[in-house]
């Protein structure tokens, strides 16, 4: 039987470069496309085309033959040092929609049989995520629009783009809004990192006993998914009928000092947290999974402390292979 063949956009990237693996794992035909081969690990893709997204020709590239399935994660993204400071709002808002845009004409065109596109919490009303403890993340409760970054509104015309060419141009969508994906290969240091791997770092590269800086006052909650629980998610998700949109995420909800805790027991030290002011986003934020089980009979099952246990040997690794280049580098001056 002919394999099944699936184009992974954003494939150089954490969550594609997983996708990517496990569609392989699965008997896929696979194709990757970014601007950026894995920085981690080799990719698992048959084939690996270097692509700037942002434009046409790319696209005429990458899809050049019938594809069953498109999974679209490129966007132009970051943690919230990277998306909360206000910097870099234009770039952010004209490259991930251009690439949107881009993937759904093609899709259209080149008859693609089914595209999955990667939408965000981010998406959700800012005056719903006021109350730390009691945020509401219902899929329902998007409108009226007023997430707290263009990143989400960006996120939120795309969402509207891929069901408005459902609706006129045949195309079989699915749609999924994430909450906060982490893990192993995931970006852990230069400013684009997302919490877990920024607290991560922080404390891995602390002696026991040390002090680390913390956004906000640390009560600020969030909730965090294993990137093995998404990627299941995104699978059971493009197997099934219903086409979303949909919360991808965890309903562990934990604050930000409360995660640093957690870390710290795992790495065996005790450090101090000092809250700073930084970028933080809202007040509080929390996958509502309700719509998942009901329309997948599935939600994630693994704790945020098991899959900080499973990143943390990782980012540490990273951690120490960087001071010990530093270090040579030094003797060698």
């Amino acid at each position: 039987m002919k394999a099944r063949r699936a184009l992974v956009c954003g494939a150089g990237g954490f969550i594609g470069s997983h996708m990517v693996r496990r569609l392989r794992a699965e008997g896929y035909w696979v194709r990757g496309a970014d601007l950026k081969y894995p920085e981690f690990s080799p990719s698992a893709a048959h084939e690996f085309l270097i692509a700037d997204l942002c434009r046409r020709e790319s696209w005429q590239a990458i899809l050049d033959e019938d594809m069953d399935e498109v999974y679209q994660f490129a966007a132009d993204m970051g943690g919230a040092g990277y998306i909360f400071t206000g910097d870099n709002d234009a770039q952010v808002m004209h490259n991930s929609a251009i690439i949107n845009l881009h993937a759904v004409e093609f899709a259209v065109q080149r008859r693609v049989k089914k595209i999955f596109y990667s939408s965000s919490a981010c998406i959700y009303p800012a005056y719903h995520q006021e109350d730390p403890d009691n945020p509401n993340c219902a899929e329902e409760t998007a409108y009226p629009a007023a997430p707290d970054s263009e990143y989400g509104w960006e996120k939120l015309f795309s969402e509207r783009l891929y069901f408005a060419f459902a609706r006129n141009c045949g195309l079989d969508v699915r749609v999924a809004r994430f909450h906060n994906v982490f893990g192993p290969e995931g970006t852990w240091c230069g400013g684009k990192e997302k919490a877990p791997a920024a607290l991560i770092r922080k404390i891995a590269e602390q002696e026991d006993g040390g002090t680390i800086e913390v956004w906000g006052d640390g009560r600020q909650t969030r909730s965090f998914l294993y990137i093995d629980e998404c990627i299941e998610a995104v699978r059971r998700l493009m197997e099934s009928s219903f086409t979303g949109p949909v919360n991808i995420g965890s309903e562990e909800m934990v604050t930000i000092n409360r995660m640093a805790a957690m870390i710290m027991k795992i790495a065996g030290k005790k450090i101090a947290i000092r809250n700073i002011p930084g970028p933080t986003g809202v007040r509080g934020r929390n996958s509502d999974n309700r719509l998942l089980r009901r329309e997948l009979g599935w939600e994630p099952t693994q704790s945020l402390f098991e899959g900080l246990a499973k990143t943390y040997p990782w980012i540490e690794a990273q951690v120490n292979a960087a001071l010990q280049r530093t270090e040579e580098a030094a003797v060698a001056d």
